[in-house]
C-alpha cells in the first residue's frame, strides 16, 4: 500500500513478512494445518516449483517464497539459524499451541503466563522460523513491566 498520506507528504505503508523455506507449497500447507494460515495466491513456476504463496494469518499477510540457492534466496535451514521472531496474537494461545506442537513445531520457551501480562511462548517450525504465540491476559503498568524484565534480565 503505497499512497500518500493527507497532507501528501508521508507514503502510508505496511509490512509484509516474507519467509524463505525450502519449499513454498509444503510449507504453504504446514502453515495452513498448524496456524490456520489461508492461501491467498501463488506463483507457480516449471517443473512443479512454487515461487512464492501468499498466505493470511487473520488479517496479517505472510509470503512464503521457495527458496533458489544460487541466487541467494536461503533458508534458515540453508544458514543454519534465524535471528527473526514472528508473533501470533490469539485468543487462544493454548489452542494453537497445541495445535502446532501436534504438526511438528517445536517449543523453543514453553507457553507460560508472562509477566508483560501475556500468556507467550516460542516456537520453531520445520522450516526453521520462530513463532511466539501469544494471547492478551491483562494490562500490566509500564513501571511494573520494566521492573519484572530487569529482575528477568539480570539488572541489580
Amino acid at each position: 500500500m503505497w499512497r500518500a498520506d493527507a497532507a501528501g507528504s508521508l507514503p502510508l505503508m505496511n509490512v509484509d513478512a516474507h519467509l524463505v523455506v525450502p519449499d513454498a507449497d509444503e510449507a504453504a500447507r504446514w502453515y495452513a494445518s498448524a496456524f490456520g494460515a489461508r492461501e491467498l495466491g501463488r506463483i507457480p513456476l516449471p517443473g512443479d516449483t512454487v515461487m512464492t504463496v501468499e498466505l493470511a494469518f487473520g488479517e496479517s499477510v505472510v509470503h512464503v517464497g521457495s527458496e533458489f540457492r544460487d541466487m541467494g534466496i536461503v533458508s534458515p535451514m540453508t544458514i543454519g539459524d534465524t535471528a527473526t521472531v514472528l508473533q501470533i496474537n490469539t485468543d487462544d494461545a493454548s489452542a494453537l499451541w497445541a495445535r502446532a506442537t501436534a504438526a511438528g513445531a517445536v517449543a523453543r520457551h514453553e507457553l507460560a503466563d508472562a509477566f508483560w501480562g501475556e500468556r507467550h511462548g516460542q516456537l520453531t517450525d520445520p522450516f526453521g522460523h520462530r513463532w511466539n504465540v501469544a494471547q492478551r491476559l491483562r494490562d500490566v503498568p509500564h513501571d511494573e513491566i520494566a521492573a519484572a524484565a530487569a529482575q528477568a534480565f539480570g539488572a541489580s
